[in-house]
């Protein structure tokens, strides 16, 4: 049997890193967290599916989110100039929770960090420097670093968690295998004001002339995002504002939103993703967040899979943290991961709009009314996060998709 692990050493205080952290420190485990003192003015991940509330409530933070964000009610996709569709998380059939909401991730992510200094951890305002022993698997702390805990930290930890996010600063160091999705999309994104929105509160998915783009309403500005292919994105200037901007007045569809969006933001680029690690954990480490995997902004399922991996990890170090514990803990995050992965798949194919259009058409035929319950309970619960990982969900969504069509073309809906 394992040793118990004591002491945690948790590199990333984002969603993932502080998670871990609260729920490590109330089960007695000493924690120092290594948190970047600067952040960038805009974070990907300002929109949260119904399935965090629950985590947000046991993380204690919910009351103090609810205060500075956006209430999200539903998400509304615009597939052309007359072709809108809206999901109303509250309609769902068998929903837990029936809203969400839209965070700034400033505050956010300082309610996390606070709330983790509360339960006991200390805070390291600082970059941890990791180093290979050897050629082994093995990874310590630099002498550096064990020094900006000012004691906290006597000798290396038990336990080296990576939740750096994209700097995947173990993956990198110890050259670890990863899986790339089938996109290699970049997205620019930025926060503006002059942005209408269609449903007040909606998270809105606009799919593009090339790509698709995302509209956050935040309090007092709209996040937007465009999500293409790096070569459009170049035709349209030669630095990422000129090609933000450009593309803003160029799209037609961009051009229904009412007035010209308005940057109040330098742009920010954001392209390592669609990447999953292979490997979850090793010799003394374990893979968090987004540093293990991150697949696509679309469908806002970033900070669910943060938590939902914190949880699992947290139950696997308190359980000893020996390779069985570990093992499940990975091949959790994997499967949900993967389920994820599979669902976007279906958005840039066209399949899944093309479903959704077929289930309108079918919904008062006699089929429809035998089966509309049983898909109603499912399907959308899988976009809300709470049966992303339900294999029996996940795969009745796969399933339609592939086999439900009607001989419809989903090349129609397909995003370019």
């Amino acid at each position: 049997m394992a040793n118990p692990i004591r002491s945690v050493a948790i590199i990333g205080g984002g969603a993932a890193g502080a998670a871990l952290t609260i729920h490590l420190c109330r089960a007695g485990v000493q924690v120092v967290v290594f948190d970047r003192a600067t952040r960038p003015p805009a974070v990907v991940g300002e929109s949260l599916v119904p399935a965090t509330i629950p985590f947000l409530r046991e993380l204690g933070i919910e009351e103090e989110v609810a205060g500075y964000s956006t209430y999200k009610r539903g998400a509304t996709f615009v597939l052309g100039p007359d072709d809108v569709l809206n999901f109303t998380f509250a309609d769902v059939r068998g929903a837990t929770t029936g809203y969400s909401y839209n965070v700034p991730r400033e505050e956010f992510d300082a309610s996390l960090s606070a709330r983790a200094a509360e339960c006991g951890a200390k805070v390291v305002r600082g970059t941890a420097r990791v180093e290979r022993v050897g050629d082994s698997d093995r990874v310590r702390l630099t002498p550096e670093t064990l020094d900006l805990t000012e004691g906290f930290l006597r000798e290396q930890p038990d336990l080296i968690v990576d939740a750096s996010g994209r700097v995947r600063l173990l993956p990198n160091l110890l050259e670890l295998p990863f899986t790339a999705g089938s996109r290699n999309d970049t997205a620019l994104f930025a926060h503006c004001e002059g942005v209408a929105q269609v449903v007040e509160g909606d998270v809105h998915t606009d799919r593009l002339e090339r790509g698709w783009s995302w509209r956050i309403p935040l309090p007092g500005k709209m996040s937007v995002g465009l999500v293409m292919d790096s070569d459009t994105l170049k035709k349209f200037g030669s630095t990422i504002d000129q090609q933000f901007d450009a593309y803003l007045k160029h799209d037609p569809l961009i051009a229904l939103w009412g007035e010209h969006p308005r940057r109040l933001t330098p742009v920010l680029k954001y392209s390592n993703y669609q990447l999953v690690s292979r490997r979850g954990f090793g010799d003394g480490w374990v893979l968090a967040g987004d540093t293990f995997g991150f697949v696509d902004p679309v469908f806002s399922s970033g900070l669910l899979l943060a938590f939902d991996g914190a949880k699992q990890l947290s139950r696997a170090i308190l359980a000893g943290g020996g390779e069985r514990q570990m093992r499940r803990y990975e091949a959790h995050v994997a499967r949900h991961i993967r389920a994820w992965q599979q669902t976007i798949d279906h958005f840039y194919s066209g399949r899944l709009f093309t479903l959704f259009r077929v289930g309108e058409t079918m919904r008062e035929s006699l089929l429809g009314r035998m089966l509309g319950p049983h898909f109603e309970k499912h399907l959308p619960r899988v976009f809300t996060g709470e049966a992303s990982a339900k294999r029996y969900s996940v795969g009745l969504v796969d399933f339609m998709c592939k086999r439900a069509l009607l001989d419809n073309d989903p090349r129609l809906l397909a995003i370019r």
